[in-house]
């Protein structure tokens, strides 16, 4: 696994670590007692509810490996990094799709936070490219699988 520096907020910092910390003793544990109870069946060679949950603490320490991963390769930003010149991680930005005239706020964030849920666009995603380093008040082209969209950047502020 390559070493690439992952760009983290605060916010993101703390949620990931707080994953991690609720993976590695929670959840931990439920897939454990999940485990002992399934021993309790009997031979465990054919024991699917033991196979299923054996699969689950795979899949579990897998996914924390790769947070941690995350997190050693983590540079948090410090709020003075964040400025409002240009977009970039961190900033709250409001776009206007310049033909339907739909507006949309986004807070721009790393690969590793984003949540369309929650409107935390990625700066790696078609949008997010397009608008990074971009001024308030510059007009964007964005490809997207529906054809192009042009965005006008309405706004920069601090996330």
């Amino acid at each position: 696994m390559t070493d690439k520096e992952i760009v983290l907020t605060p916010e993101g910092f703390k949620r990931l670590s707080e994953e991690i910390d609720y993976l590695a003793s929670v959840r931990r544990e439920e897939i454990s007692e999940r485990i002992k109870d399934a021993r309790e069946f009997g031979d465990i060679s054919e024991n699917s509810e033991y196979n299923e949950a054996k699969n689950e603490q795979a899949k579990l320490e897998m996914r924390i490996l790769k947070l941690e991963q995350k997190l050693r390769n983590a540079r948090v930003l410090a709020a003075k990094e964040i400025t409002t010149d240009t977009v970039g991680i961190g900033n709250l930005v409001t776009l206007k799709d310049v033909k339907a005239g739909d507006s949309y706020k986004y807070t721009m964030v790393s690969s590793a936070e984003a949540d369309p849920s929650r409107q935390r666009l990625s700066s790696e995603s078609p949008v997010g490219k397009a608008i990074m380093g971009r001024k308030a008040g510059e007009t964007v082209r964005v490809t997207t699988p529906r054809g192009g969209i042009k965005y006008k950047i309405v706004s920069i502020k601090k996330g």
